[in-house]
């Protein structure tokens, strides 16, 4: 029986669509969950801030809130006070850590919701142990964080560990931010459905039953459950997106040179059909692979609550 007199410590999910908030156990147990839609991104920021409002009481239900910790989808900067920009929401140079604690009278703790996964992944996931730890997500793009000695590496702006933004093919696939080439344009969930979308009435698959001979109507989970079911081009699509995950790695691991390397996001759930892919193009691509430990290459442990669990970590460490 829960004891609702103790004081619980909240971390939360602030994504584009949802708001996900958890309490989380010392251990890093998430032990119930509330959610709340987001309004979007062209509404006043508190609406937003409501929806976060009414995810965390939910969620704490009678029991006291020791502290929340926020995992934002933006721009953090490296204080954690101000959200600089959130591309999915109405957060623009906005001092949300000091607003929402203000407003919750409680300790708030803010930050990059990959960043948050990295710490998540490091205290208690797949990166648990390890001095430092490379954490790549991938999802619709990919973010990531550096892990040094229980730290994540922020850099002078707070914008570190944005890899997917690495240029890795000059002039090549136009990317939503605004340059081309970046690695998430071929290493990623609108890198692997696009593969598949390119290749649809020139290979047999059956994807083009899947989607009913609409190739915008594929997507990526389409994709994953006819590779499972052995469909060549499906698998193919992941040989190609895992090649490109191992290279840009490969950059990565020559920089920071870490401990190991653990793949999370939407994407990572294929497991070794994404990983074995990246894991040969690592070895390939590394400088120096023959004469140095190469790290391996680990599938995250803690699946999409990781972001809220490393929020609480960092409201616990305050």
């Amino acid at each position: 029986m829960t004891d609702v007199s103790a004081p619980v410590w909240i971390g939360v999910d602030v994504g584009g669509t949802k708001v996900l908030a958890g309490v989380v156990s010392d251990e890093g147990t998430v032990l119930r969950t509330a959610r709340a839609a987001t309004p979007g991104r062209r509404v006043d920021a508190a609406l937003i801030e409501d929806a976060l409002t009414d995810a965390v009481h939910a969620v704490a239900g009678e029991s006291p809130i020791a502290g929340v910790g926020l995992a934002a989808a933006g721009f953090v900067e490296a204080t954690g006070e101000r959200v600089m920009f959130a591309p999915h929401l109405p957060w623009q140079d906005e001092p949300v850590r000091a607003r929402l604690s203000g407003r919750w009278q409680v300790p708030v703790a803010l930050d990059n919701d990959a960043n948050c996964a990295a710490i998540a992944e490091w205290e208690y996931g797949a990166a648990r142990g390890a001095g430092s730890a490379l954490v790549v997500t991938m999802g619709t793009g990919i973010g990531g964080g550096l892990v040094l000695g229980g730290h994540v590496v922020r850099g002078a702006n707070g914008m570190a560990g944005e890899f997917g933004h690495m240029q890795v093919v000059p002039d090549g696939q136009p990317c939503e931010c605004g340059l081309r080439g970046c690695w998430e344009q071929y290493s990623s969930g609108n890198a692997l459905v696009r593969y598949a979308r390119e290749r649809l009435g020139h290979e047999p698959t059956m994807l083009e039953e899947s989607c009913d001979g609409h190739p915008e109507r594929l997507t990526g989970p389409m994709v994953t459950e006819a590779a499972e079911a052995g469909d060549l081009l499906a698998r193919a699509a992941f040989a190609s997106v895992g090649d490109w995950l191992g290279m840009g790695v490969a950059n990565l691991v020559a920089a920071f040179d870490p401990e190991c390397v653990v793949i999370g996001g939407g994407v990572s759930a294929a497991g070794d059909r994404l990983l074995d892919p990246a894991r040969v193009a690592l070895e390939r691509s590394l400088v120096g692979a023959r004469h140095r430990v190469v790290p391996p290459v680990l599938a995250a442990h803690l699946g999409p609550q990781a972001g809220l669990v490393g929020a609480a970590v960092l409201v616990r460490s305050l």
